[in-house]
């Protein structure tokens, strides 16, 4: 079923701050990386405390990801994990990919989607770090853009802004007269084009597939940009894996390069099919790299029982 209901995640209160983060960048580079993570831990822990609703959503994702009911360790390493990602973002932004053990496989499906002399587009998730992602693809000399909506790309520029005003963002607003063309151009430059395809926002379609043991609602815009620009599509995620290391996992997910307008429909319930089956896999391998702290199946509770699939 596709329905259109404003997303819940987008009343939540933003707690992280753009004073917080030049504090934090301050910290970062004058103290190093190790020092810093210091003050990152009594963050985590009054995050921990004072935020009982983000902590009640992490439980009930941790119960489900984990199969037991978390305890206070677990809680406190989901959002320690979160604010690593957080927090090496300063780094990686500053161009210092050195001070990271970075490791990458998959590779090979990237380089055969931009090797016709086109951009590959990614699909991810809010699971690990995006800047890991687009440091990697930095290395092999390839440009990452990340299209978004326009209230979220305010908020990532002026946060990427107090981490580093030189950075280069590369964010393409969703929602504009232009953005399908941006994004199109983008690809035909060659450049990686990667999307966070497990949130909708304010009244986009949306399509129900069950996740880690219940019904969820998930935005079909992303791969229906796919499927109209007749792109191959990777699944992307760049895991944290404690202290300084990451895992980057590249997977094939869909081509739409072929597919026929009659059969788009049934490309598309596919590939959303295996999105999410790709997803859960990796949330129960690495539970504590999701990062959604709202109660994600709200909105598929809420919503009408389904009349039909996408």
């Amino acid at each position: 079923m596709i329905s259109r209901r404003p997303a819940s995640w987008t009343r939540d209160h933003e707690r992280s701050s753009v004073s917080m983060l030049r504090l934090m960048t301050w910290i970062s580079l004058r103290l190093g990386r190790r020092p810093a993570r210091v003050v990152l831990v009594g963050i985590c822990l009054y995050f921990l405390v004072c935020a009982p609703s983000a902590r009640r959503a992490s439980g009930a994702y941790l119960e489900r990801a984990l199969g037991r009911r978390p305890r206070w360790h677990d809680r406190f390493a989901h959002i320690h994990s979160f604010a690593s990602t957080i927090h090496d973002r300063v780094f990686l932004l500053h161009e210092r990919a050195d001070l990271f053990d970075i490791r990458a496989r998959g590779t090979e499906h990237v380089e055969a989607a931009v090797a016709p002399g086109r951009g590959a587009l990614l699909l991810g998730a809010h699971f690990g770090s995006f800047e890991v992602l687009r440091a990697v693809g930095q290395l092999r000399g390839l440009s990452v853009s990340l299209p978004m909506y326009p209230d979220n790309a305010r908020k990532i520029n002026a946060a990427l802004r107090a981490i580093n005003p030189q950075a280069q963002q590369g964010i393409i607003a969703l929602g504009q007269p232009d953005s399908m063309l941006r994004v199109s151009e983008a690809l035909d430059a060659g450049n990686i084009v990667g999307i966070l395809a497990d949130r909708s926002l304010h009244e986009d379609a949306t399509a129900r597939r069950e996740f880690l043991g219940a019904e969820a609602a998930w935005p079909v815009g992303p791969l229906r940009i796919a499927a109209l620009l007749r792109r191959p599509v990777v699944f992307m995620a760049g895991m944290y894996r404690g202290d300084n290391r990451y895992e980057v996992v590249f997977e094939p997910l869909a081509d739409f390069s072929e597919v026929e307008r009659g059969a788009r429909a049934a490309a598309l319930d596919r590939a959303l099919d295996t999105y999410v089956d790709l997803l859960e896999g990796h949330c129960r391998a690495a539970p504590f790299n999701w990062f959604n702290f709202f109660d994600f199946w709200a909105s598929a509770r809420a919503a009408p029982a389904p009349e039909a699939r996408p």
